[in-house]
């Protein structure tokens, strides 16, 4: 079966969000065959909805440094070749392909705007004061900025594990953050309020189902979930038990280091 436009316009429509601002993870694929492929689905969104962000984060800016901070979850003077093949920072250079052809679609448009964070960028049309309140030292304040307006997160064939929206409720949190390094045209940029893992995402599923809008459009289930709603009940779980969130993989060192930092 093919989606198509009108099949993607019907289904974002039955969410009735209204004049609500989203922030949207998606997976193409998902989907299965779209008449029109990542165009056609970017044009729908913007179709539908007023404002539309999505992540444009580029890691391939990132160098491990020979030293640095304790208790960073990073073996400093282990990136030698990654740092080699490591690129300066532009704001014209391609979302990471982990963000998906979708986001990537997005960034290219001809009325989007990108914020400059040299590793955690986002992609908007419609969205300049959200991408503005982006700091170096909170990559995830546009996130914070969409929740003041009401804003959604749009989950489009994915699940929570990659749902950044998470990160920045993390913060609010208290959740522990690190610190990253970036090239730029400047030099070594330092990159404070760096997210743990998110492998761990999707044991928030339950908690916000009664909260989220479903629908399924081609293959894809896509779900809408309330950004302040997300907010509060992450805020609440990792005040009940830190370590909720964490993943289970023995070498993942952020987790870990967040395990340590709370003592366990």
């Amino acid at each position: 079966m093919t989606t198509r436009l009108q099949d993607l316009l019907i289904g974002f429509r039955s969410l009735k969000l209204g004049d609500k601002p989203v922030i949207v993870h998606a997976s193409l694929s998902a989907f299965g065959k779209i008449d029109g492929g990542a165009e056609t689905l970017v044009s729908a969104l913007l179709a539908v909805f007023d404002s539309v962000v999505m992540s444009a984060f580029t890691y391939k800016t990132m160098i491990i440094p020979p030293s640095g901070p304790e208790y960073n979850a990073i073996s400093y003077g282990s990136g030698a070749d990654a740092n080699r093949m490591a690129e300066f920072f532009d704001p014209k250079m391609p979302a990471d392909p982990l963000m998906g052809a979708i986001a990537e679609t997005l960034r290219k448009h001809p009325r989007a705007r990108r914020s400059t964070h040299p590793i955690l960028s986002f992609a908007g049309v419609n969205a300049k004061a959200a991408l503005a309140a982006q700091a170096l030292s909170d990559p995830f304040a546009p996130i914070g900025a969409l929740a003041k307006q009401d804003g959604w997160v749009l989950l489009l064939g994915v699940d929570h594990t990659v749902n950044s929206s998470i990160h920045y409720a993390e913060k609010l949190a208290g959740q522990k953050q690190f610190i990253r390094w970036a090239l730029t045209p400047q030099g070594v940029c330092a990159c404070p309020g760096f997210p743990g893992c998110s492998a761990g995402f999707q044991s928030i599923a339950p908690d916000v189902a009664r909260y989220a809008r479903q629908v399924k459009i081609g293959d894809a289930l896509v779900q809408a979930v309330p950004l302040r709603m997300l907010f509060r009940v992450i805020i609440e779980r990792i005040k009940n038990d830190p370590l909720v969130f964490l993943c289970q993989q023995a070498n993942c060192e952020r987790c870990n280091e967040i395990r340590m930092h709370h003592g366990c």
